[in-house]
């Protein structure tokens, strides 16, 4: 039993360690003490650990829509990831991600080109999660969450408007999306904050 419980975390173990130069660290604000995670060392991991990108691994973009707020645009992607183990493909692991394609500025109304490429690697990234991809950052080593205090309960929006009037950079901004939008990206006063905060943060 112990060996078939060994085998069941092999890519776990595997992929949960991130190094230090693919970690970027929070410096200020409430958010202090947290890293984003680089894209490009995910798909590094996922290729050493499976083999290149559509031969050990892939996905597919399984929907792509767009959600309008007033005058602002918010475009989300859904995605099947899919490792090969052994001669086999696993079932879809599916993610999904979002990103602001329309944001209302003080000059008029700015259209993003990056839109879906930041929603695909948000996604892709919510879905090799359950992989254990970069599962250090997200856990301490005894399996203990580090964000408990966030994740036991559904979080206050209040808590999340504090959180965006703290953050300084694009980088903190997307942290506090990500801590929230699982609860909050449907309401309408969330959007706006984020919105507020977003054309903030890429103004300075």
């Amino acid at each position: 039993m112990k060996e078939e419980t060994n085998n069941n975390l092999r890519h776990y173990e595997a992929l949960r360690s991130v190094p230090k130069e693919a970690l970027k660290p929070i410096n200020a604000g409430r958010l202090k003490g947290m890293s984003n995670i680089s894209p490009v060392w995910r798909i590094r991991a996922m290729t050493e650990e499976f083999g290149p990108c559509g031969i050990g691994w892939k996905y597919e973009i399984a929907k792509q829509w767009t959600e309008t707020y007033g005058e602002e645009v918010k475009a989300f992607v859904e995605v099947n990831l899919f490792i090969k183990d052994g001669d086999s493909w696993s079932a879809a692991i599916p993610g999904t991600g979002g990103s602001s394609l329309v944001t209302k500025e003080s000059k008029g109304l700015y259209v993003s080109d990056e839109a879906y490429k930041m929603a695909l690697t948000d996604a892709l990234s919510v879905a090799m999660k359950s992989l254990g991809v970069a599962a250090d950052v997200y856990f301490k080593n005894d399996g203990e969450s580090k964000y408990n205090q966030y994740t036991k309960e559904v979080p206050k929006l209040e808590e999340a408007f504090v959180e965006f009037d703290a953050a300084k950079t694009t980088e903190e901004y997307q942290a506090v999306w990500n801590k929230y939008a699982e609860w909050y990206s449907k309401d309408k006063s969330f959007y706006e904050k984020a919105m507020e905060t977003a054309r903030r943060v890429t103004k300075r």
